[in-house]
Order: C-alpha cells, then sequence, then structure tokens
C-alpha cells in the first residue's frame, strides 16, 4: 500500500536528516493509522527501524520517551510508543520507561489474550532483557495468546521460553498444584502434562509419563492430582477483563491449562484402578460440558480426553462411569467417545451394547436392593435408596438414630465416612442416570430372560430401587413389585418365568390400566417416572386428514436453549439455529429397532440480533411445526434457519422418500415421539413463563402467552387433572379446592384463585387479574404426600401455589401482596 511505503521512505529521510524527533512522531502517526495493529506489509516498516544502527536506534528511542511525556501524547499513542521503544531497544544498553512497561504488562495480565499483531512481545522481550522475570499474570496472556493458530512466530517463540510457572496461573486448581508440585519430579510431571494437545496419546507419550509416575510413586500420584480436579471449575483467582461481545472467558478454561488437564487424564489412566478416579474423570466430563455464555461447552476437549481416559481404565467403577456418562452427555462428539467405548467393551465381551450399559452397573457397596449397613466403631451408619434420592442414617451404640455423623467416626474413621459420602453421592448420580436409561427402553423392544432380568433389574442392589417400582409382563401377564414378590393385578404371587417385558399402556383397555393405578396406589407405589399414568397419544382425525404429518404441535413458541438440551437428553438430534445465512436439519431421533426417523420441524424465530439471538449469534426462541416420520435411510430433510419450506436433500444420485403414512406407524412408536414433542413443548415453551405476561420483546408473543397459559390442556395435563381429581380430597386443603374445566379452583380468605392445569399459571377472581408467582425450589415447603409418580415438575408447582393461596393471609413475599 502506497502509504505504507510513504512510512518506509521516511525512515530513510529523518535518518539521513538527522531528525530523529521528528521520525518518532512519524512512528506514532504510523502506528495510528494502523491503529496499533502492525501485521501484513506493516512488518516491513518494523524491519526498516530494527535495521537502523544501534546508536540511531537509540537516539530515536530517546525521542519517543519525549514523546512518551509530552502533553499532547494520549493513551493511545503513549502505548504505542512503549511498543516501539520494545522493538527499537533490542540490544540496546539502557532501560526505557521501565515503570512505564511494567504497568502496561500489568494492564495486559488482565486480557484473556492479546493480537500478535499488536507486537505487545516487544514488552514482555524488553522486560526479560533486564533480567527480571515476568510477573505470572503476564506469562499466562501470553501463553494463551500464542495458542491463536494464525499467531505470529515471535508470539510463539515467546511462548516456548516461558517455562516457569509451569502452569497459568488464575485458576484455583492450577494454583494449588503448582503449591503442591515441589521438587523437580513433579515440575517434569506436569511439564509433560502440558504436552497432551493431541486427541489421544502415543506410546512415546505413555513411555515418558509411566517413567514419571514411577519416579513419584502410583498412589502419591493420584492422592495428589484428584484434589487438584475437584478444583477445575471453580471461579478464577482474578477475574479477566471481558469485552461487549466476547465469550464469558472467566467461566471458561484457561486454553493452555487445559492441555495441562488432558494430560493429567491420560496420566490418571495409567494409575493401577481406583474408584475415586474413575469418580473424579466422570465429574471432569461433567465439569468440562457445563455451558459458558457466547462459548457453548466449557472445554469440550478437556471432556474428551476424561472420556479416552476412562476408556483406557479397565476397571468395574471406569465402566460404571461411561455407562452413566453416555446417559448424561449430551454433547455429540464427546458422547460419540462413550458410545465407541462402550461399544468396544461389548465386542470384547461378546455381547449386546444394552448387556454392557445393564452390567456396568455397580452396587456401591449396597448389600439389598436399595440399602446396606456399615460399622464404623461403635456407631452404624444405614444407607437408603428413597425415590431418586439416597438417605445416610447414623445410629448410636444403642440402635438410637442420632442426627449428624458422630464425633467418634469423625475422628478415627475418616478415610471411611470420606469413602461412604462418596458413595452416596455416586448412587444419586447413577439412580438419575438409570432413570433416564429405564424411561427411554419402551422403544427398545427389549426382551429378557426371566432369570437375567432378575439379576440385573428387580434384584439388583442399585437398578432394584426403580425396576421395583415399574410394572413388567411376565409371559404376557402384567406384574408389580409388593410385598416381597412380584404381584398379579389380584396380588398372586408369580415366582418364576420366561420371558419379561417393560410394560406400556399402548395396547391396554383402559379399565386395566385404571385398575394398576389403584393398584400403585393401594401399595403406596411412587414410580420413578409415568408408566401406569404414561400419556397415550392416538392418532386424531385431523391426523388422519393430513395423511403424512401431525400438526399437533405446530405453532408453539419454545426457548431453543432449554428445547436443544431436553431432546438430547431424550435421544433427538438437534443443530442450534444461528442467525446467519445457514440451513439445518429438523430436530430427529433414530429409531433404528423399528427402521423409522421421527423429524420435528422447527425454525429460528425473529430477525433482530441481540434482541432475538444471543451475543454469538443463536436464536433464543424456535418456532415450531410438524412432526414427521420417514424411513430411517431416507435422505435428509433441511431448512433455512431463518424460515422457509424445508426440502430433501439429495446426494450421490439417492432418490427423494415420501414421509410414511401416521396410520402406518406402530401406536407405540407414535406415542412415544409425540409425548416426546409434548414434553418439548410442555417444558421450553414461553408460555409457561411467569414474568411474560406483557408478552415478551415488543409484546409480540402477548396472544401466544395468553392462548397457551390459559387455554386447552394438552395431553399430560390431560393425566395431570385426572390424577388431581383424585389426589385433593386427600389434601389439608381439599374443602378450599375444585376442578373445574382447565383450572384447579383454589379459595382463599383474599382472593379465590384459578391455577390452570397446564402452564401452572394463575388468575384471581373477580376479574380474572393474572397473578405472577415465579417459583423456587424450596425443600422445606409442605408436601402433598402420597404421589403415584415423580418427575412431574408442573404438578409440584401447582399444589405448592394452591397450598399457599388457600392460607393467603399468611403470604409475606412483597412480590406476591403487592399484587393481592
Amino acid at each position: 500500500m502506497a502509504y505504507i511505503q510513504t512510512y518506509k521512505d521516511l525512515i530513510a529521510q529523518r535518518v539521513a536528516d538527522g531528525d530523529l524527533a521528528a521520525l518518532a512522531v512519524d512512528m506514532l502517526k504510523a502506528a495510528a493509522v494502523n491503529n496499533g495493529n502492525w501485521s501484513g506489509l506493516w512488518t516491513e516498516v518494523l524491519d526498516r527501524l530494527r535495521e537502523l544502527p544501534a546508536d540511531t536506534r537509540k537516539l530515536l528511542a530517546d525521542a519517543l520517551v519525549d514523546q512518551y511525556h509530552s502533553e499532547q501524547a494520549g493513551p493511545a499513542a503513549r502505548g504505542n510508543a512503549l511498543t516501539l521503544l520494545g522493538i527499537l531497544s533490542r540490544g540496546l544498553t539502557g532501560d526505557f520507561l521501565s515503570t512505564e512497561r511494567l504497568k502496561k504488562l500489568d494492564e495486559l495480565s488482565r486480557q484473556h489474550s492479546v493480537w500478535w499483531g499488536s507486537r505487545y512481545e516487544a514488552l514482555a522481550e524488553a522486560e526479560l532483557a533486564t533480567g527480571r522475570p515476568l510477573a505470572p499474570a503476564v506469562v499466562a496472556v501470553f501463553r494463551r495468546s500464542a495458542m491463536d493458530p494464525y499467531g505470529s512466530k515471535p508470539f510463539a517463540e515467546l511462548a516456548a521460553s516461558l517455562t516457569a510457572p509451569v502452569l497459568n496461573v488464575g485458576e484455583e486448581w492450577a494454583e494449588q498444584a503448582l503449591r503442591d508440585a515441589t521438587g523437580p519430579d513433579w515440575q517434569a510431571l506436569l511439564t509433560h502434562a502440558t504436552t497432551a494437545t493431541a486427541a489421544k496419546p502415543n506410546p512415546k507419550w505413555d513411555a515418558r509419563a509411566s517413567d514419571l509416575i514411577e519416579a513419584l510413586g502410583p498412589d502419591h500420584v493420584r492422592e495428589t492430582v484428584l484434589p487438584w480436579l475437584a478444583l477445575v471449575g471453580r471461579p478464577r483467582t482474578f477475574p479477566l477483563d471481558r469485552g461487549t461481545y466476547e465469550p464469558d472467558v472467566n467461566s471458561a478454561y484457561d486454553p493452555y491449562n487445559a492441555n495441562a488437564l488432558r494430560g493429567l487424564t491420560w496420566l490418571l489412566s495409567l494409575l493401577p484402578p481406583h474408584p475415586d478416579t474413575a469418580r473424579a474423570l466422570g465429574a471432569l466430563v461433567e465439569t468440562s460440558l457445563k455451558k459458558v455464555a457466547g462459548l457453548g461447552p466449557r472445554n469440550p476437549k478437556v471432556a474428551n480426553a476424561g472420556a479416552v481416559a476412562l476408556a483406557r481404565i479397565d476397571s468395574e467403577a471406569a465402566l460404571a462411569e461411561l455407562a452413566r456418562l453416555a446417559t448424561r452427555v449430551t454433547y455429540k462428539n464427546t458422547a460419540k467417545l462413550l458410545d465407541s467405548a462402550l461399544e468396544a467393551r461389548a465386542v470384547a465381551l461378546g455381547l449386546a451394547r444394552e448387556e454392557i450399559e445393564e452390567l456396568a452397573v455397580p452396587t456401591y457397596g449396597l448389600t439389598e436392593v436399595g440399602g446396606a449397613e456399615y460399622r464404623l466403631g461403635e456407631a452404624t451408619a444405614r444407607l437408603e435408596a428413597h425415590g431418586s434420592k439416597t438417605q445416610l442414617t447414623w445410629f448410636n451404640a444403642t440402635g438410637k438414630p442420632v442426627k449428624s455423623v458422630p464425633a467418634a467416626v469423625r475422628r478415627d474413621h475418616a478415610d471411611e465416612l470420606k469413602e461412604l459420602k462418596a458413595a452416596v453421592k455416586d448412587v444419586d448420580k447413577m439412580l438419575s442416570a438409570q432413570t433416564e436409561r429405564l424411561d427411554r427402553q419402551f422403544l427398545a423392544r427389549r426382551v429378557w430372560p426371566y432369570a437375567t432380568w432378575r439379576e440385573r433389574y428387580l434384584d439388583h442392589p442399585l437398578v432394584g430401587t426403580l425396576a421395583r417400582r415399574l410394572l413388567w409382563t411376565v409371559d404376557g401377564t402384567t406384574v408389580g413389585y409388593a410385598e416381597g414378590e412380584l404381584r398379579t393385578l389380584t396380588d398372586d404371587p408369580v415366582r418364576e418365568g420366561h420371558e419379561v417385558r417393560l410394560w406400556h399402556p399402548v395396547g391396554h383397555e383402559s379399565a386395566g390400566i385404571v385398575a394398576w393405578r389403584d393398584w400403585l396406589e393401594r401399595h403406596e407405589i411412587t414410580q420413578p417416572f409415568k408408566q401406569a399414568h404414561r400419556e397415550v397419544y392416538l392418532l386424531t382425525d385431523a391426523e388422519r386428514s393430513t395423511g403424512t404429518y401431525s400438526n399437533r404441535f405446530a405453532a408453539h413458541f419454545l426457548r431453543q436453549h432449554q428445547f436443544h438440551s431436553l431432546a438430547a437428553i431424550r435421544g433427538w438430534r438437534n443443530k442450534l439455529r444461528l442467525c446467519v445465512d445457514d440451513e439445518a436439519p429438523p430436530a430427529t431421533r433414530d429409531l433404528p429397532q423399528w427402521g423409522l426417523r421421527a423429524e420435528y420441524w422447527i425454525e429460528g424465530d425473529g430477525q433482530e440480533y441481540g434482541v432475538d439471538t444471543t451475543e454469538s449469534g443463536s436464536y433464543l426462541r424456535l418456532r415450531t411445526d410438524q412432526v414427521r416420520f420417514y424411513p430411517i435411510d431416507a435422505p435428509q430433510n433441511s431448512a433455512h434457519c431463518y424460515g422457509g419450506e424445508y426440502h430433501m436433500w439429495l446426494r450421490d444420485g439417492a432418490a427423494p422418500a415420501d414421509p410414511l403414512p401416521l396410520e402406518s406407524v406402530p401406536p407405540l412408536v407414535l406415542s412415544e415421539v409425540l409425548r416426546d414433542v409434548d414434553l418439548f413443548v410442555g417444558v421450553a415453551s414461553v408460555g409457561n413463563d411467569p414474568t411474560w405476561q406483557d408478552g415478551g420483546p415488543g409484546g409480540r408473543f402477548r396472544e401466544y402467552w395468553t392462548s397457551y397459559g390459559f387455554g386447552e390442556l394438552n395431553q399430560s395435563a390431560e393425566t395431570r387433572r385426572l390424577l388431581l381429581d383424585r389426589l385433593i380430597p386427600r389434601l389439608a386443603i381439599a374443602d378450599r379446592c375444585t376442578l373445574e374445566g382447565r383450572f384447579l379452583h383454589v379459595k382463599g380468605e383474599r382472593h379465590t384463585y384459578k391455577i390452570h392445569l397446564g402452564s401452572g399459571n394463575i388468575l384471581m377472581t373477580p376479574d380474572d387479574r393474572y397473578l405472577c408467582i415465579v417459583p423456587k425450589s424450596n425443600a422445606s415447603a409442605p408436601q402433598p404426600g402420597y404421589l403415584p409418580y415423580e418427575g412431574d415438575r408442573t404438578l409440584a408447582v401447582i399444589l405448592s401455589k394452591a397450598m399457599m393461596l388457600a392460607d393467603d393471609t399468611k403470604i409475606t413475599d412483597p412480590t406476591i401482596l403487592s399484587q393481592l
């Protein structure tokens, strides 16, 4: 560019004239022109400066110092002067503006990274030339900056020369590691960990790691490293500056330290198997996949490394973590690694994948279904699984229950106590994972031999706590578990059989379904999820008319990120819609056992960036459309993210495939798929948000919010109504409650309230004025007593609101009182 040549010519002219003061001004003007970005052809200007004789550079440096102190110099000019001084001063005697340089470096240390074109490495090199080390936080910013794949060679060379400290400061786990890792052997181990930049370790990396582990001792390495992993993800020890449209870097991992974390996971996989190791790696995977605003998962590479490490450990605990994570992880690449690891174990053992998932569930020390006792000195701990949670109860030497852990146990059995508390957390996590796995079994078409099923399900110490609360069919006869045995509807015991299947209400008469609901209630069995009360979605006349698609859940507005997470948990694949010129497939669920693929057509809603999108450009809300079914191998449909018609993407001469008639879809498949979609709408709809009575941005959702929040009940709300009809007479507030149409009416002292059975939203008589109550999680809130199933949050919200409003004179919350 012409003006760059002009500055190159000016250098020669000013030097020839001996006017270095003018040259200093010229260079600051050049920096103003390029905004301090000395990349591209501007490097030729810097090269000209570097080529000047030392005495000339010294004079020019003195002139820049003068300019720095001049009254006309602003902050930008002073910063540019410092950078130019760093470039010019290489090889010169003297320390130019050292105090100011240190201040500038301190400012840089609060950045996540800096652009290599700024040439800030010159400041660091000038500081190092004095013999003083860089502050650890300054080292950290240059290391992070050098990881830019488009960075410069000088940046990379500077970062490579910065060997101390071995980890970047700013993260609690790393600073603890720096305190713990004293001595050359530990420093060597951490240094080796930072070289973990590949997807998997190679034999050479493993060999070096094994030598380092041997020098320190495997047990010592495990006992030292695992506490570091427990600190991963905690708030930074000092925050980094964040720009307006930048991701939340303070919640993300330091990328340099992330490499070290990957290396540490690989190191741990080389140690002798230990339950603590598997537990820590599983937790690291989940922590690393937590979402960060503007970024997505914190660090998928670390999560993947944790999955790889678990796959390399040959132990029951590691297999259990792989199986648990496989039910929880929704991030595609990590989920694929977990799936591959389980498939590899299945092939190695000559088993089906489903069997590996069943065999992978550990007992965690439980000696009976849902319980175990542990003797610690004179005290006894009783561990019991109640529903989806585990309770630990303590008894003294006389067998009397005590409220807290006895002091003698804390003093004399600290290690056993630690392991017991860890087991409680493990059981809770696994119960949640197994609940989700079982809830997805309705479409798996599994048939178990009776003896195998008893071993892996009914009598398994952990899974049995769930299996014994479900209904099954043994040789075609429906059975439940009560009073220590499998029993029929008439309570006749069933003690043997050949084939077992998981029961589903599809295909059963209504009278039989209701009878089993009565049986569960009579035996006070709370199911881990809806089974006897499961919604059944039958084909409607409208769907018979449309033929190949269902509009039952069209024209809704969903919170995209909540929908995306929920879809992944339910086994659907979905691509986040961005407000960009791109296409995306519908949300899909593959059903390989049935040879089908279900699709839910969606599109981004809105066009205003920052109002309808996140800072990173993903839509906040989606509009919903049809549900369709295709053969599983049919070409993929796609549509523009902004919206528009879906079309089939035909590749390699593939023929188009028509959607399947809904009447040809097996009733069980249709019901379960539509139930999933109903769940997506019921949970993610903006109509559920009690604070959106104003209609959201610009009020454009007001009509939808009103129609959804107080409109006709969907299938899950109808199920809720049927349950409340049976439940309300048993409540303490029964005389104040009546069910009328879509609402539960609650008579308080101040008003009568109408709680919608679908959304949980509230209207107050006499004028149907809206009452906004934002539900809060409160373990101490009054409980309604027996419920036939777990997992219906809206039901819990409705009941808690009813109990509060029935006694509305005792409400103290000012945000509620101001509306009454």
